[in-house]
């Protein structure tokens, strides 16, 4: 059944705002959730979508969605926390489908939870591998390409939670999306001369798997969020895509090096 007017934006393909006509765009951790979301927006306006995940199934199912919606996608099996890889994702973007303009650099994962004195020490590190060496890798090789072909767009996912608020028993996230947000700026400083524009997302919480703690249900999620954002619910994904669609298009042109926070007024 084709999708209403109300679901297809609940999936961000409804087609208002931005054209991202002629474009390429690559979104990492596009296989679920946000990234999920992004991909079959920035399709939905027009790019051509290089969805890429660790997990091959979910970027297919990702490709198909996008291609139901009459939109153009390839699916890509990267590990961020690899370099080859990660330089093989750029590479196969670019000559499947003739360049990279656009970069969503989403993939994360939230792990070591609890207080720091009982983190497990193997969980911090793959939580930094992906959520810091996984986005500085996707820049280094994106920044490649760019600077050789007329520069770009970079959006990468930080947090809430990190630079702007913190909750307890989530300090290894914080100090990954902390990172995130400074390494955003830096980059950002770095390459702008090259006419590569690079910031940040920092969503609040937002309806995916991740945000649900182990044995949570959705009604106890909602619950524990209630009071904490202003707007008394958490996001849905195509609420935090509209800012990364926003930074990714020429209505931002002259916004570099900006963290944009995406929360409900949570960290207000």
């Amino acid at each position: 059944m084709p999708e209403t007017p109300k679901t297809a934006e609940a999936h961000g393909t409804a087609f208002h705002g931005p054209s991202f006509h002629g474009k390429v765009a690559v979104v990492t951790g596009a296989g679920t959730g946000i990234g999920r979301t992004s991909a079959r927006a920035f399709a939905a306006r027009g790019a051509t979508v290089v969805v890429a995940d660790v997990d091959a199934g979910s970027a297919a199912e990702t490709v198909e969605l996008i291609e139901k919606d009459g939109g153009t996608a390839s699916a890509v099996t990267v590990d961020v926390t690899d370099s080859a890889s990660v330089a093989a994702m750029v590479d196969t973007a670019v000559a499947r489908h003739g360049g990279l303009h656009i970069a969503h650099n989403n993939a994360g994962i939230l792990a070591a939870l609890g207080p720091l004195g009982d983190v497990d020490e193997g969980q911090w590190h793959a939580q930094l591998a992906v959520n810091v060496t996984g986005v500085m890798l996707a820049m280094k090789y994106e920044i490649r390409h760019m600077r050789e072909h007329g520069g770009g767009v970079i959006v990468n996912a930080a947090s809430n939670i990190g630079g702007h608020i913190r909750y307890p028993g989530m300090g290894a996230y914080a100090a990954t999306k902390a990172a995130v947000s400074a390494l955003t700026r830096v980059a950002a400083l770095d390459h702008i001369k090259d006419g590569i524009r690079i910031n940040a997302v920092s969503p609040g919480a937002a309806n995916t798997r991740m945000s649900l703690m182990p044995g949570e249900t959705e009604a106890d999620r909602a619950a524990r969020f209630s009071d904490v954002i202003p707007l008394g619910r958490i996001a849905e994904t195509h609420e935090i895509v509209g800012s990364v669609l926003w930074l990714a298009s020429d209505a931002s042109s002259f916004v570099v090096g900006h963290d944009l926070v995406t929360d409900g007024g949570a960290s207000a």
